[in-house]
């Protein structure tokens, strides 16, 4: 069939490129409180490493604004920027402040240089000369048991540079020092968990709508053969590809090489590798969409077949779309810097997920659950214990892009945050949703060939776990300060476990897992309505 044939290069890539790379570290970009658990923790050095925002004034107007980190000591810094006093930005003399200045100061935020002596030192030289503030240009870490009462913030060399650059240019700049909370939940956060459940939901009931066509039709062609020879081509008809054992097996292996190798090669050009291998599973994942959407209503042109150069029979329907989807993908491209590019990229991803989810398929529960366990344990060792060995979480600086100039990879579906003044998005891998949308899928296929119910069978209550464990999934974020979180940590024992849980309770279980699929009295009357079954009675 054309959709087999054009998709299994799909799968293959999908595979490597998504699942490999980001099975499923959520992350929640922009986060402000830093990992400070190496940092000093004696008296007058009890507060949390949080980011800071420097708002320059030039001339009583708002110029451009950097962002510091707050040190472990001195006064906590305002959250909001309308209780943040406006004071006079000056340089040091001596820059590098680990002497007395040379003349006293009257509230002004003091910039000085890095180096010579300890942070704490220049920041009692600039409280003793009068300062309001002190900004180092500095990235080391000092201890102190000093009573200092003064704001200190580090900036990067890059800033500190900027602002010595306004001072000397400009007769007046000033600057306010305020760190914003950031809300313990964000709208963002909802819009996320709606998009990944309802993605799987879509694919679910395409995936069971697909499977119970098919078998309507292979049912027909099985009652009509008069021979061996028709029979064997009647049953041959399959556009599902199955995961057996021995590939979920081999998943945490490939999966963890891959990851390994991007982890070391992180770069420019190799986002853009991936931008480009994104685009072209984006395009064909919208095309598959749009085309079974489209259908429906444009059935001949679906039915009637092109040939094509390099692609073979391709439908007319599909011609008709490839062009949009084409030229979308690549605005995406061109402009996925843009504020508004996470709508074009989300809806490539979810295009992409979907089409998978339709194609792909766990044959039983014990493929599922090999394929989930492994994910689950990848999952934990490569956000957690990587850290032992690399010193940092393997999977969150892939996820997020670390050393590549860009804003994360784009295999992510993301949301920017609404409500938060840092901004950044609320983001969560594909993987995420691919493993136990394979399971969830699998549910609502053997619910519709097992003629079940909605509440007597396994969907709603597998749909509900998946809502459930990602749901954790981002109490647990924001309990933990925005870092990030391995999402199947939570989803698989969800949603495998009530699985699990209730085909055991419903007597069910032996099936699921061996079969997954139920007893019927002919294996051709299978994934049909009711009343033809009743018909067939």
């Amino acid at each position: 069939m054309e959709s087999k044939g054009q998709m299994c290069w799909v799968i293959g890539m999908f595979a490597v490129m998504l699942v490999i790379l980001n099975s499923a570290a959520t992350v929640r970009a922009g986060d402000i409180v830093h990992d400070d658990a190496s940092a000093p923790k004696k008296p007058g050095c009890a507060n949390k490493f949080v980011l800071v925002k420097v708002q320059t004034l030039i001339d009583g107007v708002e110029g451009e604004q950097f962002v510091g980190v707050g040190a472990r000591f001195g006064t906590t810094i305002v959250s909001d920027q309308k209780t943040a006093n406006i004071s006079r930005l000056a340089l040091s003399d001596p820059r590098d402040c680990c002497v007395p200045l040379k003349k006293k100061l009257t509230g002004e935020v003091i910039m000085v240089d890095r180096g010579n002596c300890k942070f704490t030192k220049k920041a009692n030289v600039a409280q003793a000369a009068g300062a309001s503030a002190i900004l180092v240009v500095n990235n080391r870490r000092d201890e102190t048991d000093l009573d200092i009462h003064i704001p200190a913030v580090m900036l990067p060399q890059d800033a500190g540079s900027s602002l010595e650059k306004l001072i000397l240019e400009r007769s007046s700049v000033s600057v306010q020092l305020f760190s914003p909370h950031r809300p313990a939940v964000d709208v963002a956060e909802v819009f996320l968990w709606l998009m990944a459940v309802g993605t799987i939901v879509c694919a679910s009931y395409w995936s069971a709508w697909s499977a119970k066509e098919a078998f309507i039709e292979q049912d027909k062609l099985l009652k009509d053969a008069s021979d061996e020879h028709s029979l064997t081509k009647a049953v041959g008809v399959n556009s599902v590809v199955e995961v057996n054992t021995l590939s979920a097996l081999l998943f945490v292996v490939v999966a963890s090489c891959f990851l390994v190798i991007f982890y070391k090669v992180m770069s420019y050009w190799f986002i853009e590798v991936l931008v480009i291998l994104f685009c072209l599973g984006g395009i064909e994942g919208l095309q598959t969409c749009l085309v079974a959407f489209l259908s429906r209503w444009f059935k001949k042109s679906a039915e009637s077949l092109t040939k094509v150069p390099l692609f073979g029979a391709v439908s007319n329907l599909r011609l008709a779309v490839s062009p949009f989807c084409v030229v979308f993908a690549i605005v995406w491209a061109v402009y996925r810097d843009a504020s508004y590019a996470w709508i074009g990229q989300d809806i490539l991803g979810i295009a992409l997920i979907v089409t998978v989810l339709q194609i792909v398929h766990v044959p039983n529960l014990k493929v599922a659950a090999v394929l989930l366990t492994l994910a689950f344990l990848y999952d934990i060792f490569w956000v957690f214990v990587s850290k032992m060995l690399f010193h940092e979480s393997v999977m969150i600086v892939v996820a997020r892009g670390d050393g590549s100039g860009e804003d994360g990879i784009p295999m992510l579906l993301k949301i920017p945050r609404m409500f938060d003044q840092w901004g950044g998005y609320s983001v969560i891998g594909f993987g995420d949703i691919l493993l136990p949308g394979l399971l969830i899928t699998f549910s609502l296929r053997y619910d519709w060939l097992a003629s079940k119910t909605l509440r007597s069978g396994y969907f709603l209550w597998a749909m509900f776990a998946y809502g459930l464990g990602l749901l954790l999934t981002y109490v647990a974020l924001n309990l933990m300060d925005g870092h990030g979180q391995p999402a199947l940590l939570y989803i698989v024992p969800f949603t495998l476990g009530t699985f699990m849980v209730l085909g055991k309770k419903r007597g069910d279980l032996n099936i699921l897992w061996a079969r997954g699929e139920p007893n019927r009295s002919c294996p051709h009357f299978g994934l049909q309505s009711s009343d033809h079954t009743d018909q067939e009675k």
